[in-house]
């Protein structure tokens, strides 16, 4: 049994040492993608250098070296090794796992002569699968045993994984997606992962097709791999294209489903900056066209309601949607999100009703109870409401009236502010308030075989928790949230990665709604005067006049 504790991964304490300091990064040298994980060998473009130790160092040296070093991944982090015993070297798990902290908050304090123990308060941990988690910023100790080898201290026992402060941990790691599809074989689903740069070609690789979907997402994403196909510990490039070997039984896959793993690698890797995949089994290709998928793109221009009607804005002009605008002119909306064929749209009246507006049909009743929020519209073209102040009461609505009570994933949850579901229809985002905390949770959305909504993932993914009152919360691309909080003279603009780092900035005043479109910087924001802005440098005021700023779930195909 190995003499390092490892610590609970279950709670995401997962806790070891790495480099907080570098001596420069490396401005020569060859890159080699591609081979295995444990036998890198050459220096990466971000991968620090760092110091080994040095002679006469005292024990808290020697600790606070070995977390320095974790920031080397080079060799299979070998320089951290170093501070270690020779005959624990081996024993170490730096993949177990990544402890984000507050550098300043550092504190070392000695338990007895060969024992030490280094206290971090936690900005997030990422797990052994690289799933990101951001914490509430609690403390976690981390206790090392060392002892005297060859008249100098090395550690003994120490906890498995990193420590990587917040600026480090962004150069050493980089997030890429793990591509997925959703169960009816239409959309890809990203799964983003961290993983240290050096290499990250093999990682992905290997976490996509030997691992699994992170647990709150496994149950509304599939793969098209096997469970007896598996990748090689080797992903080098030949002329660019990233050769991925899989083992024999690859040989008895349908065509249909290799077609559907090149899109996922090719998709997966292209995260990486690969620009090509090719499967191989036994050195020989296996010679398939990717699968077809759609996407999840947005008309570039705003969609809005003004006084002129419904439709696309340029300039001060509306484009009219065909059927739907006209039917869109019989309507009060507050609230509008067009389906991806923008044949019908998901409303919510003034007088407090959720109706489906269909073009060339008009108006069908979805939702009367008293309090609705702004409802969402699903690929399916399930319309998903619920009462403010009865968040655990959704429901979805199909096109045929047939209505679905879904279960949540928010129990202690006592008001919801806004939700809406991603454009593959695999994910929910919702803003919640438990006890007058306002977060964002993700959650899966769980289906039938033939797309019918059944409930809401066993598991949510705590993404932020706002210092201020919930606004507004809406997808701004495949993986990223927006999200308004604050009041009417304070607003704040949250660019939140779903399983990544989020930025804040400020917000025009008086900023009610949000809108994304197909990447977060092309995000747009209504105030309650009517003023529509897009971020620049800064917010731009770029029509006014707005009554409604509608969310998009597609284009046509």
């Amino acid at each position: 049994m190995s003499r390092f504790r490892l610590l609970a991964a279950a709670t995401l304490s997962i806790c070891a040492l790495v480099l907080t300091a570098c001596a420069g990064l490396p401005t020569n040298g060859t890159v080699n993608p591609g081979l295995p994980v444990s036998d890198e060998e050459t220096v990466p473009d971000f991968s620090f250098v760092v110091d080994p130790p040095q002679p006469g160092a005292t024990a808290q040296q020697i600790v606070d070296g070995f977390i320095r070093a974790g920031s080397g991944p080079r060799q299979n982090w070998a320089t951290a090794r170093q501070y270690l015993a020779q005959d624990v070297q081996n024993d170490w798990q730096p993949d177990a796992g990544v402890t984000v902290d507050v550098l300043s908050d550092r504190e070392y304090a000695e338990v007895a002569d060969d024992e030490l123990t280094l206290t971090v308060r936690t900005a997030a941990t990422v797990d052994e699968s690289g799933a990101y988690q951001a914490t509430d910023g609690g403390t976690t100790i981390l206790p090392f045993t060392l002892a005297k080898e060859d008249g100098e201290w090395r550690i003994t026992e120490a906890p498995n994984g990193l420590v990587l402060d917040e600026d480090q941990f962004s150069s050493v790691f980089h997030s890429y997606s793990l591509m997925y599809f959703d169960p009816l074989w239409q959309f890809l689903v990203p799964d983003v992962r961290w993983f240290p740069i050096l290499n990250a070609s093999t990682r992905i690789t290997d976490a996509l097709i030997d691992g699994s979907p992170t647990p709150w997402l496994a149950a509304s994403v599939v793969s098209a791999f096997p469970e007896n196909v598996e990748a090689l510990p080797s992903v080098p490039e030949v002329d660019g294209i990233a050769q991925v070997e899989l083992t024999e039984t690859a040989l008895a896959v349908p065509t249909d489903s290799l077609a559907r793993m090149q899109t996922q690698l090719s998709e997966s890797l292209a995260t990486a900056g690969v620009t090509g995949v090719q499967m191989l089994v036994s050195g020989s290709p296996l010679t398939v066209e990717p699968a077809e998928y759609r996407s999840t793109r947005v008309d570039a221009r705003p969609l809005v309601q003004t006084e002129s009607g419904f439709g696309f804005l340029a300039g001060d002009e509306i484009t009219t949607i065909d059927g739907l605008s006209e039917a869109m002119a019989d309507v009060d909306p507050v609230a509008i999100e067009s389906s991806a064929d923008q044949q019908s749209a998901a409303v919510l009246t003034a007088d407090g009703s959720v109706v489906r507006v269909v073009a060339g049909v008009g108006t069908e009743d979805v939702d009367e109870r008293d309090g609705i929020i702004e409802p969402t519209i699903d690929p399916e073209g399930y319309i998903w409401s619920v009462p403010r102040e009865e968040p655990g009461s959704v429901v979805a609505v199909g096109v045929d009236g047939s209505s679905v009570e879904v279960a949540t994933s928010w129990p202690e949850a006592t008001e919801i502010k806004a939700m809406q579901i991603s454009r593959d229809g695999t994910r929910m985002a919702a803003l919640v308030s438990e006890s007058g905390r306002w977060s964002v949770w993700v959650v899966g959305v769980v289906r039938a075989s033939d797309g019918t909504p059944e409930r809401l993932g066993d598991e949510a993914l705590s993404v932020t928790t706002l210092d201020q009152a919930g606004i507004d919360v809406g997808w701004l691309d495949s993986s990223t949230l927006g999200v308004l909080s604050g009041d009417a003279d304070n607003v704040l603009f949250t660019e939140q990665p779903v399983g990544g780092i989020a930025t804040t900035t400020s917000a025009p005043p008086g900023v009610v709604a949000l809108a994304g479109a197909n990447q977060p910087g092309l995000v747009r924001l209504l105030g309650a005067d009517g003023e529509l802005y897009v971020r620049r440098t800064t917010w731009v005021a770029s029509a006014s006049g707005v009554t409604v700023l509608a969310t998009q779930q597609g284009l046509p195909s």
